[in-house]
């Protein structure tokens, strides 16, 4: 009896010690001027590729604030985290109601915030396991305490999962649109945010009824709040002739940065029902 309960102290001890070792370790300052590639969900794929004897790459490319479109910001911010500028970290409000879509449906639904998941992409794993949340959660208040909610921003489009073996918003953007992340269009942007609960199942390109549903929720509020500017060439447009994708937004990187939280018509409970529809683990709020 004896022995077990010092093989019990031993475990509680070192489980203490490992999860403890968060508060210090990793350098988050380090975060502040490094790229934090590749990162542990990058080396956890490339595991997972070694053990499917895969022969499958990286898809990379970082880049700065200034080179991703607007359109992009808004619509991962909608469909991921919209309360994004006025929690420090943790959405408790949002965990709730991602608790009782749970109960409802008997399955996980989102409610990580968008901290909570670039702390999960840069240094843990996928697991759902207590242990791995609490871990999370560290770092979590760490990265919130030492970044800017900009900088918090940027690396997360740039490490975020948008397919298989595709991380970071302009390697999504080539390989989705050939074209570059500063030139998605709200659309395109509200697509893409769409299939962030799970890149690996969901094809902004597809005819997938989740991934149109969902998309049509993030774009439907990104037009309410007066992001998209209506296109007055469409209807100008001699018939036959094929659209050229605008710019479709209104508002520059500076402003959606400043230094108060932008002030936004919330999100109705109904549409974040909408914009949570389906959920399974990926890099997003598919866990809470």
């Amino acid at each position: 009896m004896r022995t077990f309960k010092l093989i019990f102290l031993a475990l509680l001890f070192g489980g203490a010690i490992d999860i403890g070792r968060y508060f210090i370790y990793p350098n988050i300052s380090d975060l502040k001027e490094e790229k934090p590639i590749p990162t542990a969900f990058m080396e956890y794929r490339q595991e997972e590729w070694a053990e499917q004897n895969r022969d499958k790459e990286i898809q990379h490319r970082w880049v700065s604030m200034e080179n991703i479109s607007p359109n992009v910001i808004k619509a991962v911010l909608i469909g991921e985290d919209d309360k994004f500028w006025n929690h420090d970290g943790f959405d408790v409000k949002g965990m709730e109601q991602a608790i009782e879509r749970s109960l409802k449906k008997g399955s996980v639904a989102g409610g990580s915030t968008i901290s909570q998941q670039l702390s999960k992409n840069l240094y843990l794993s996928p697991s759902k396991n207590p242990v791995r949340k609490i871990k999370e959660a560290i770092i979590t208040w760490r990265i919130e305490s030492t970044l800017s909610k900009r900088r918090i921003l940027e690396i997360y489009l740039n490490v975020a999962e948008w397919g298989d073996g595709i991380f970071g918003i302009e390697a999504a953007a080539r390989h989705y649109y050939g074209k570059s992340a500063k030139r998605l269009t709200a659309r395109e942007a509200s697509r893409l945010a769409a299939v962030l609960p799970n890149p690996i199942k969901y094809n902004p390109t597809g005819s997938q009824k989740y991934v149109k549903n969902r998309a049509r929720i993030i774009y439907k509020i990104m037009k309410r709040r007066g992001i998209v500017i209506p296109d007055f060439k469409e209807v100008m447009a001699p018939p036959k002739i094929e659209e050229t994708p605008l710019d479709e937004s209104n508002e520059s990187i500076t402003d959606l940065f400043s230094e108060s939280a932008p002030e936004e018509t919330p999100i109705s409970e109904a549409e974040v029902s909408e914009i949570s529809g389906e959920n399974s683990e990926g890099n997003s709020s598919a866990t809470f």
